[in-house]
């Protein structure tokens, strides 16, 4: 079931997701979906759209070139395009990666874990670590290279690891609007369950993607 949304005015749009309000709920209620997705995803899909009415050039660039680029953009437009555009590209990427029901990766992406962080459970304990070390808002990212090789790392804010030439495999959320109606501070507690509603088949194309050189956000 796709969530359809009206569409705001100008050339980025907010992309419906893929599965139902409460297609989640194993680690975040319907609620914050609904309130995440529909108003503080659209207003960074707003602020990108507003922040290049001006720049047609721009504003006909796919994001990932946008953000790709991001030390070439106008100095005048580059804090909004960083705030928005991160922040469209990494909820755009966050809502695709979810609506399954954890478990493990298989495969290629399988291979690549264990090959990179010699097994799920030491991934999975790093990239938690990571989660839990952004101070303040902010993400946890796997990022991803043509070579298939995979690294965590961390972000302040809605910067995006494309700013830094890197492909995202996967992210968590851990700005306070993802989860604190239903955890209020229990940031732990959200990142642990977070892991039982990812979609390990969409992760695994996302990977496959990267490595042809078509991943795009």
């Amino acid at each position: 079931m796709r969530v359809a949304v009206a569409q705001p005015g100008g050339p980025f749009t907010l992309p419906a997701l893929p599965y139902a309000f409460d297609a989640n709920e194993a680690a975040i209620d319907a609620r914050t979906m609904e309130i995440h997705h529909g108003l503080h995803h659209r207003a960074y899909v707003n602020g990108l759209n507003a922040a290049v009415a001006d720049h047609s050039r721009i504003a006909a660039m796919p994001l990932d070139q946008i953000l790709l680029r991001f030390a070439e953009m106008p100095e005048t437009i580059r804090t909004a395009i960083r705030n928005h555009g991160g922040g469209h590209a990494n909820h755009s990427m966050f809502w695709l990666i979810m609506g399954g029901r954890g478990g493990e990766p298989s495969g290629e992406l399988a291979a690549a874990i264990t090959r990179d962080f010699g097994g799920f459970a030491q991934f999975r304990e790093r990239f938690d670590r990571a989660a839990m070390g952004v101070f303040g808002s902010g993400w946890a990212f796997v990022t991803v290279n043509r070579h298939g090789g995979l690294a965590i790392v961390q972000r302040p804010n809605q910067d995006s690891p494309l700013m830094d030439g890197d492909r995202v495999l996967m992210g968590n959320d851990v700005w306070e609007h993802a989860y604190y109606l239903r955890y209020q501070n229990r940031r732990a507690e959200y990142v642990r369950n977070w892991w039982n509603v990812l979609d390990w088949a969409r992760i695994g194309e996302r990977y496959a993607a990267a490595k042809a050189g078509t991943l795009t956000i």
